[in-house]
């Protein structure tokens, strides 16, 4: 269910919006890596290492390379050279060089004529390796350790990153509060599972070029690992993105298999393709962190937020990726959407002998917020106030600036409450509920697009869109987005042809392509609607306006008099003359030929001059409000969600039925880490590496949604839009657990919250003679 929303004020944004790609899609003939074919294609298989950390004396590759049909076998030694996401954390390498450093380490690379004689040379290669002392406890790692995992551990240890702010008088407040609560959160840690598993294409040709086709979110960041690692200028380098099937994260990082796979092709002058199994997709990872946090919030008699004091425990993994990023998101995004005057944070990120651990959507906001929203709830019970009152009374205002220095433009986080408190009929419904059903309400916040361009100067576009038209009047896109299924493409073409006044059909964007797409940092932090979104607005504007010049010379007018109209420019005299608009593209072309038109966006300057003031802070924020309605077995524990109200603030929706999508599907992948999703371990053994046995929501378990867009425009969002990606999820768990908690009196303090443990917590307070709702 979904609400009306108000009449659009554009002929196509605002409205629903059917994907661009959806006729291929449904019909099977969307092409997607694993479905292209190369002539002479070798497969390509991996060794992951048995280890979980271990010295690599030497590797007998003679076996492997006598195999009839084996082409290239490759460790570590050939391609040394680190990489990472971010260039302050290069430490992860294509193929394990001197030690392996987990259990699922890529230690060695085949090349081979088929799947099964790939898979006979990997059985003959041999190793000698020292075992070392295994680290798979983050809290042991603080403190300096024999051996640790990377040289670069903070102060001996196997701390990769450690984060302190403290702004304001916390202990002050807390001095003078009148009310505090503190929540202990553990949070297991939860991969992507998205449908499509990585695979990658590359191919070596003999003109000195390397062309990768993968399955990726970043091409970007994939081209300029490649260059760093194999040592080829990124000139020479092709990177190709096609249809990709689900990222989430889990596809943001340039990943080891992906060089891997294009030095095979290297070695051996032949297009090589590598498909990762589900289980080497497990270990590659690079999903949401296992986390521990103690969340502290001071405030005074009337429930005003005094201060937070927030301390995070993470484990980082083998490798760094995203989780210089994570650590500081894990404190900073609490920022948001409340204002708290004084606030202290220390977090620190852990090396363990794990599959690393990266960005997943919301990645840092997620665990954060759910420890806050439970402590607002325990806050609004002790104080005796509302939960919605409580949250009223301390809601960001717009134009302001948080203690930290986030700049804060437009918020509808007031709207958002009044929607889903009426909504839900909350007042009329919670007093009534008997034992065992429960409502609860939890809020979000989080950012549209990361501030800092990481790789770039300030003063170098984010995102850059070219349009080039020609006598057909077909309208070609290029941009370096990522589509991974959000439907951006489609946005991406309504936005120009809003801007131009044609038909969505006239409009076609191209596959990200690196030879013919201009830089666009790829799809993560929610930032592709934001700042792609204004760059092909520019863009189009251009190019309008080059079209307006050409129209007002055959109607005779000035450009001034001329308006877009439908596939028409017009005056608006009283004659009301127009003329086509293939008529006044041809004229324009008379000069110059095919049209061509960019245009780009560049975050503006923000933040403060602290160390890490740049983390967290976007160009715009989106702000959430949910009610969840919950039963709960008090027998079994069982947790059945009944519905769920979305009140989102993402600005103006440009496409509300891909909005729709977005926070259906976060709402799924959030009831998934709260009810069941969990990476298991015994020790640094992954014990749950396939999908039947970690555990993905169903659709049986998956609620009735009634989703409510109550966003204002944002004055610098593309015609008003935040982003809508990643902020939906946040708010789901929390609301889920506070209606838990409304159900049966026991707040779940760590995830996922399975049958076993909430059947435990109803014991005990059984055990303890507190009864709930007159029950136990």
């Amino acid at each position: 269910m979904v609400s009306p929303g108000p009449p659009p004020a554009y002929r196509l944004l605002g409205g629903r919006i059917p994907y661009v790609d959806g006729p291929l899609k449904v019909t099977g003939r969307a092409e997607y890596t694993d479905d292209l074919r190369r002539p002479g294609m070798l497969v390509g298989r991996l060794l992951r290492s048995p280890w979980a950390h271990a010295r690599i004396r030497s590797v007998d590759l003679r076996a492997a390379r006598e195999i009839p049909g084996v082409v290239a076998v490759l460790t570590g030694d050939k391609y040394p050279t680190p990489f990472g996401v971010l260039p302050i954390t290069h430490d992860e390498t294509a193929i394990a060089v001197e030690r392996a450093r987990y259990i699922g380490d890529i230690v060695a690379a085949v090349a081979a004529v088929d799947e099964a004689t790939a898979e006979r040379a990997l059985a003959a290669i041999r190793f000698d390796v020292e075992p070392l002392r295994e680290h798979s406890d983050p809290r042991v790692g603080v403190d300096p350790v024999t051996d640790p995992i990377h040289a670069r551990g903070l102060r001996g240890s196997n701390v990769q990153k450690e984060v302190l702010q403290n702004f304001g008088d916390v202990d002050g407040a807390f001095a003078h509060a009148a009310h505090t609560v503190r929540v202990q959160g553990r949070f297991s840690g939860v991969t992507h599972a998205f449908t499509e598993p990585l695979v990658t294409i590359a191919e070596a040709t003999p003109d000195g070029r390397l062309t990768v086709t993968s399955a990726t979110q970043v091409p970007h960041y994939l081209h300029r690992a490649l260059s760093e690692v194999l040592g080829i200028p990124m000139h020479r380098i092709r990177v190709v993105k096609p249809e990709v099937g689900g990222g989430f994260g889990g596809k943001s990082d340039p990943l080891p298999h992906e060089i891997a796979c294009a030095a095979l092709a290297l070695e051996t002058g032949r297009p090589v393709r590598m498909l990762l199994d589900r289980e080497d997709v497990f270990y590659t990872n690079h999903g949401r962190h296992p986390t521990e946090n103690d969340v502290r919030i001071a405030a005074d008699r009337d429930g005003q937020l005094l201060a937070y004091d927030i301390r995070a425990l993470i484990e980082g993994g083998a490798w760094s990726s995203f989780g210089t990023v994570t650590t500081y998101y894990n404190g900073v995004l609490a920022m948001g959407p409340y204002r708290v005057d004084n606030f202290r944070y220390h977090g620190r990120r852990v090396y363990t002998n794990r599959p690393p651990s990266g960005a997943m959507r919301a990645h840092g906001g997620t665990n954060l917020r759910y420890s806050i929203e439970v402590g607002l709830d325990e806050l609004a019970e002790r104080i005796g106030i509302d939960p919605f009152d409580l949250r009223v009374r301390n809601a960001l205002a717009p134009n302001s600036t948080t203690v930290n220095q986030f700049r804060i433009t437009s918020t509808s986080f007031l709207r958002c409450l009044e929607a889903v408190r009426r909504a839900s009929e909350w007042d009329a419904v919670r007093p009534r509920l008997p034992y065992g059903e429960g409502i609860g309400l939890g809020c979000g916040f989080y950012i549209s697009g990361s501030n800092s361009p990481i790789h770039f100067a300030p003063d170098i576009p984010q995102s850059t869109v070219h349009l080039k038209v020609d006598m057909d009047g077909g309208i070609a896109v290029h941009s370096m987005q990522a589509d991974i299924g959000q439907g951006s493409n489609t946005l991406l073409a309504a936005i120009v042809a809003e801007v131009l006044g044609v038909d969505l059909e006239r409009v076609h964007v191209q596959r990200v392509d690196s030879d013919v797409s201009p830089i666009d940092l790829g799809s993560y932090s929610s930032r592709v609607t934001f700042m792609m979104g204004n760059a092909a607005r520019q863009a189009a504007e251009r190019l309008r306006d080059t079209l307006v010049r050409a129209a007002a010379e055959l109607l005779a007018c000035s450009p001034g008099e001329v308006r877009v109209g439908h596939e028409r420019f017009e005056t608006s005299s009283p004659s009301e003359r127009s003329v086509p608009f293939l008529d006044a593209l041809h004229a324009a072309m008379r000069t110059e030929g095919a049209l061509t038109a960019s245009g780009a966006y560049r975050s503006p300057k923000m933040g403060g001059s602290y160390k890490g003031a740049r983390a967290g802070t976007a160009p715009a924020y989106s702000f959430a409000a949910y009610v969840a309605r919950a039963g709960v077995d008090p027998e079994t524990g069982e947790v059945s969600v009944r519905k769920v109200w979305a009140a989102f603030d993402c600005g103006r929706p440009l496409n509300r039925l891909a909005v729709e999508g977005q926070i259906e599907g976060s709402i799924h992948m959030g009831l998934g880490q709260l009810l069941g999703e969990s990476m298991n371990y015994r020790g640094a053994r992954l014990m749950n590496p396939a999908l039947l046995d970690y555990k993905i929501l169903t659709p049986a378990q998956m609620p009735e949604v009634e989703v409510l867009l109550v966003g204002e425009d944002d004055p610098e969002g593309p015609f008003g839009a935040k982003e809508a990606g990643e902020g939906p999820l946040v708010a789901t768990l929390p609301a889920v657990a506070n209606a838990i908690y409304d159900a049966v009196g026991v707040r779940c303090y760590e995830l996922p919250v399975t049958p076993d443990r909430l059947e435990r917590g109803i014991a005990r307070r059984r055990t303890e003679h507190r009864s709930w709702k007159g029950v136990g």
